[in-house]
């Protein structure tokens, strides 16, 4: 089906795509459901042109019209949220450019006001630990990951028959956690990491972080005692 360099994976019911923006080389994924056409953007970090660009590209994955249904934010962060208003247009506005209605936004609960405060946006869905997300073909489960910042969510694709796909923004990359800022935040996350995703989930789950390439838990699981023993 689709072979271009934003395509991730072709898997059964979806495709994964990502393209890396801005001087901080933000990762930005969108999954495409190939049913429905539907689509859910992870992390409008910036350049809007290159992410309207990445949803058309998304044409050849599906032989139905696109949608952008859900743009997901992973935490609060200015280089993650540069481009959210453009896409999702102020609140005033309606929908964003180059956008024919506008996408529902959601947003850990915890991070939500101050996305809302810095881009001058409404975060529609405010998302708590354990929720369950559902756009016409794409099924996500949302997970919280306290530290980076207080309301830092992943969000978690399984995939029938293969690797389950974890978003992680910040919170978890090849080679450790995300940054935080004293030792009671990086407590709070190297546990909920721990608990959250390494005693959840199998070797063999892709984690997709919010900068940098993917990795497994299988490939970082072993050091884990080394990252608590560093403390960051």
């Amino acid at each position: 089906m689709a072979s271009d360099s934003s395509l991730l994976y072709d898997l059964p019911a979806i495709t994964l795509r990502r393209i890396s923006v801005s001087e901080m080389s933000n990762n930005v994924y969108l999954l495409t459901a190939k049913k429905s056409g539907v689509q859910v953007l992870i992390d409008a970090a910036d350049d809007a042109g290159a992410i309207r660009g990445l949803l058309a590209e998304a044409a050849q994955d599906t032989p139905c019209p696109l949608e952008l249904s859900a743009v997901l934010t992973t935490h609060s962060h200015w280089d993650h949220i540069r481009a959210l208003e453009e896409l999702l247009g102020s609140p005033a506005s309606g929908s964003g450019a180059g956008i024919s209605s506008r996408p529902e936004s959601a947003a850990g609960a915890e991070d939500a006001g101050t996305i809302e405060a810095e881009k001058n946006v409404t975060i529609d869905r405010r998302l708590s630990h354990g929720e369950s997300l559902s756009y016409d073909g794409i099924a996500l489960n949302v997970i919280h990951l306290r530290g980076h910042t207080p309301g830092s969510v992943a969000f978690v694709y399984r995939v029938e028959d293969g690797p389950t796909h974890i978003f992680t923004g910040d919170s978890l990359f090849p080679g450790g956690v995300g940054k935080t800022w004293g030792k009671e935040d990086f407590s709070s996350l190297i546990d909920d990491v721990e608990a959250r995703l390494f005693a959840e989930y199998e070797d063999d789950t892709i984690i997709h972080p919010g900068h940098g390439d993917p990795t497994t838990l299988g490939a970082e699981r072993a050091s884990l005692p080394a990252w608590r023993e560093r403390g960051w």
